[in-house]
């Protein structure tokens, strides 16, 4: 129960601080327990940024799992500040910050590169939310850049797990058979036929990602490619002590050169990052025609700024591979779907929001669940870039209308996943104002059609 009540066809109760309305658990909102209960199962996926923080970054376990905490508790200023939506990774750039970590030697040089890329996605949200000019780079920006960015982003993903010495190599089963369910649940036209029909497919579909990584998990450990885990008791204690070891105060901070290098990539990622505040934004405003009791303000403007401060002080103290994006399309999507069904399933989009993020906060400090999914960590990584990088495919390759798209389109995608943004966003350009928008073609098609056009009359 929560300490104010809200009328119906009014605004969550909340406490205005500048530009946000501040809502707190039990005070302006109660807690749902169908989001806690999800929060248990979806904190698996927060961890699994662990290995990316090992592997390209340097990270030891106990700092990386400190980040994880960190980012966890970054989320909740969401909803506790006034943004209904569940923010969350830029999933789709994570083979970007891969492709861009891979120039720099684990360690502090590592380390100051993801500052150097997370400063740079903070103030491009400032700058962009503040001005409105992210919307209008974004919508004007070509399709086949935009089909080229998103393309190379998968391929990126895809590749980095098939490759010799990659996942598929050294747990072919476990990573096969996950993969295959999780394509199934989420892509499949007949399970999406049988989500309609069958509440057991309704149950296990509305749950994403996470069935698929439990059959994996379940298959990892009866092929013996992952190790038992070793269960211990008690609550984690974040080593944040550890920690501070990797932030810029203790191993520097980037030099300009780095910055510029991260700048490219920060674009791309904001440009991902937009379009997943267009999907969730539409998936709000669906939900909310079912919602007439609850008047909800939905400010960009504020998203923006948030998610600036999010990726600031990840910069600063936590540094994150999978950046602090404004939205996590399927937390967002689950809580939405059960918002439409009234008051008396979800109060509020923000009691249920929070919820779900609280959840998996308490999770990730819970040390019988974290030693639980611990050996298997690799699997759940693998599993999200695999959807990511299918998503970023389809998508991309949606965008495109015609073969002089799809030609400029596939060679920016190939240059961004062989030589990373930098080189990506320069072809991209340079071969879309020579094939498709150079004014010389433009004459000469006009010239053509006015002679063929003459010809006809005669």
């Amino acid at each position: 129960m929560a300490l104010y009540k809200r009328k119906d066809g009014e605004e969550q109760p909340y406490w205005k601080l500048g530009p946000f309305q501040i809502r707190l658990p039990f005070v302006h909102f109660r807690l749902e327990t169908p989001e806690l209960i999800q929060g248990f199962v979806l904190f698996s996926i927060g961890l699994a940024v662990i290995p990316l923080l090992q592997n390209y970054v340097g990270f030891s376990y106990d700092a990386a799992l400190a980040v994880a905490v960190i980012y966890l508790i970054t989320m909740l200023m969401g909803p506790i500040m006034g943004i209904p939506l569940v923010p969350g990774f830029i999933t789709a750039a994570i083979p970007l910050v891969i492709i861009f970590l891979g120039n720099f030697e684990p360690g502090p040089d590592a380390v100051k590169a993801l500052v150097a890329l997370q400063l740079s996605v903070a103030f491009i949200f400032l700058i962009l939310g503040i001005t409105g000019l992210g919307k209008a780079i974004v919508t004007k920006l070509p399709n086949s850049l935009k089909a080229g960015i998103l393309i190379g982003a998968g391929i990126a993903a895809i590749h980095g797990e098939i490759i010799e010495g990659g996942r598929l190599a050294s747990t072919p089963i476990s990573l096969i058979i996950g993969s295959l369910v999780c394509f199934y649940i989420m892509f499949s036209k007949s399970f999406q036929r049988l989500y309609k029909t069958n509440k057991i497919a309704k149950f296990i579909g509305n749950y994403g990602i996470m069935p698929a990584i439990i059959v994996a998990v379940i298959i990892g450990w009866v092929t013996r490619e992952y190790p038992a885990p070793n269960i211990e008791w008690g609550i984690v204690v974040p080593n944040f002590a550890e920690l501070w070891s990797f932030t810029p105060f203790v191993v520097g901070f980037p030099s300009l050169s780095i910055i510029l290098m991260a700048i490219p990539t920060a674009l791309l990622a904001y440009i991902i990052a937009y379009g997943d505040i267009v999907v969730g934004t539409s998936l709000f405003q669906k939900a909310s025609e079912f919602r007439k009791d609850e008047k909800v303000h939905l400010s960009l403007s504020n998203m923006h700024t948030l998610t600036f401060i999010r990726n600031f002080i990840h910069a600063l103290f936590a540094p994150h591979p999978g950046l602090a994006g404004p939205i996590f399309t399927a937390g967002t999507a689950s809580v939405l779907e059960r918002y439409k069904y009234g008051r008396n399933a979800m109060d509020s989009i923000y009691s249920g929001t929070a919820s779900l993020i609280m959840a998996m906060l308490l999770a990730t400090i819970l040390l019988p669940l974290v030693t639980l999914f611990q050996p298997v960590l690799p699997i759940a990584l693998s599993l999200t870039l695999l959807i990511t990088g299918y998503l970023c495919i389809s998508i991309g390759i949606e965008q495109l209308k015609d073969n002089t798209e799809r030609g400029v389109a596939g060679i920016m995608a190939i240059v961004l996943f062989a030589y990373g943004a930098s080189y990506a966003i320069v072809i991209g350009l340079v071969l879309y104002f020579v094939i498709q928008k150079t004014t010389i073609f433009k004459k000469e098609d006009d010239q053509t059609d006015k002679e063929s056009n003459d010809k006809k009359i005669s």
